[in-house]
């Protein structure tokens, strides 16, 4: 739980700062349009230096790294809200990612370090909770807060967050010895950040519509694509390279770790589609639409306490590929809620999706983990950081095209409710395709976990 709030502490700040852009914008006489870099930058420095985050905690042990991150997540905080102008605030956002990128991975890398096989399970799902409400709280406390103080006290509140966190680290998280003898790969350091920061940079271009605006997100696709096949060649040939891609044969991380981030693609676009539908459709205030999303939080919470007890009924490959479709269906679902549809059966189906990614998240936390040794750990989850980094970029990209295109196809000016309700059974399809993958794991795969 306490390394879980870590990540809490990130996600809400990440999906906060959303609701102030208009506000910010307006206190530095910026064009709104110029608020992108608050949020470009700091996925641009979260894609640089989560390759690097594993060999770090291995080098110099995971929990000095975690208090370090947390100190410096709290201190690019404080410079977030002390800035004055857009340029201090975007490298104020620059900072806070990269600090951030290192809490997330580092700390899966302590809790893999300190728990056995047999109690996996149920730290991954205390441990993914945290995660899961971060980025439903985000919107209606930034919303919150920027309403009844300033957008500043979406930073500050990450200062009393922040110092509970490193007490309580100090206090109950043991202190492992770091174990990394090998040097860094700087070469791999360099070709995989390149390629990730380019990736991301696409995606968050792609994302805000701007596919047919230029060539720039073309030619950040291509970049990223270019080092990324470097990096390939590279790794070969390297005899520790910084990011272990021979991990990836592990049948159950790899197959998890596919159909994990097919699986985010569709339901990580739903939130964003969501707020469009409860804002842009029925006419909902944000502060109204976030608090809709109160539902899916309540589905995640009261999962975590029975998900354990449903794997070791059901087994790990019967919970993903029928959850798999059962995301989808309530993805589906939501495309055909109306302004005049009952308040009661609108939170119920939000509710119902909530406990279905949940329990998806979960469940993939503790299979992809089942077969990883301790000494692979830092690797292990440093891909694994990645992927669902990748994920959480590419899914809103993909959720803005199909958008679009349904827009543009449909003559609409502004998005109406039947062109986000087909771009959200479109994205349904994509957590089918995930059950297709997670088919592929074997019946036994991951029994020492689920047994528990």
């Amino acid at each position: 739980m306490i390394i879980g709030c870590a990540l809490f502490m990130e996600l809400l700040d990440s999906t906060a700062v959303l609701t102030a852009l208009t506000q910010i914008a307006t206190d530095f006489g910026e064009a709104s349009v110029r608020m992108n870099l608050i949020v470009s930058l700091y996925l641009l420095a979260a894609a640089l230096f989560i390759p690097i985050s594993g060999w770090l905690a291995e080098r110099f042990g995971p929990r000095r790294v975690f208090i370090t991150a947390i100190c410096l997540f709290m201190l690019c905080s404080l410079a977030c809200a002390a800035s004055a102008s857009l340029l201090q605030l975007s490298l104020a956002r620059f900072c806070q990612g990269a600090s951030g990128a290192l809490m997330v991975p580092v700390g899966q890398i302590i809790l893999l370090r300190g728990t056995s096989k047999a109690n996996l399970m149920r730290a991954m799902a205390f441990l993914t909770m945290p995660a899961l409400l971060g980025p439903v709280l985000g919107p209606p406390l930034g919303g919150l807060l920027v309403t009844a103080l300033s957008w500043h006290w979406i930073f500050l509140i990450n200062l009393p967050i922040g110092l509970l966190g490193i007490v309580l680290v100090m206090r109950h998280v043991p202190d492992y010895c770091g174990q990394q003898q090998h040097p860094l790969d700087k070469v791999g350091f360099v070709l995989s950040s390149a390629a990730l920061a380019s990736l991301m940079l696409a995606f968050e271009s792609l994302g805000h519509g701007q596919l047919l605006g230029g060539y720039w997100p073309a030619l950040l696709l291509a970049t990223g694509i270019v080092f990324g096949g470097f990096y390939l060649h590279h790794s070969k040939r390297y005899p520790t390279p910084l990011l272990d891609l021979s991990l990836l044969r592990i049948p159950t991380f790899g197959i998890v770790l596919l159909g994990g981030m097919l699986f985010r693609l569709g339901s990580a676009a739903l939130p964003f589609l969501l707020v469009l539908l409860f804002q842009v459709g029925f006419g909902l205030s944000a502060l109204q639409a976030g608090l809709m999303t109160f539902a899916g939080g309540a589905g995640a919470l009261v999962i975590k306490f029975i998900s354990v007890r449903l794997v070791r009924r059901f087994g790990f490959r019967r919970i993903l590929v029928c959850n798999a479709i059962i995301g989808a269906a309530c993805m589906a679902l939501c495309a055909l809620l109306r302004p005049d549809t009952g308040m009661v059966l609108t939170l119920l189906l939000l509710f119902s999706g909530g406990v279905s990614r949940s329990l998806q998240m979960s469940t993939l936390g503790a299979l992809g983990y089942a077969d990883v040794s301790r000494e692979q750990a830092g690797q292990a989850s440093t891909l694994s950081a990645m992927s669902v980094q990748l994920g959480m970029s590419l899914a809103v990209c993909i959720a803005a095209l199909l958008l679009g295109l349904i827009q543009h196809t449909n003559g609409h000016g502004v998005p109406a409710i039947e062109d986000i309700g087909l771009a959200m059974a479109l994205a349904s399809l994509l957590c089918v395709l995930s059950a297709l993958i997670f088919s592929r794991l074997g019946q036994e795969s991951g029994q020492a976990v689920a047994r528990g």
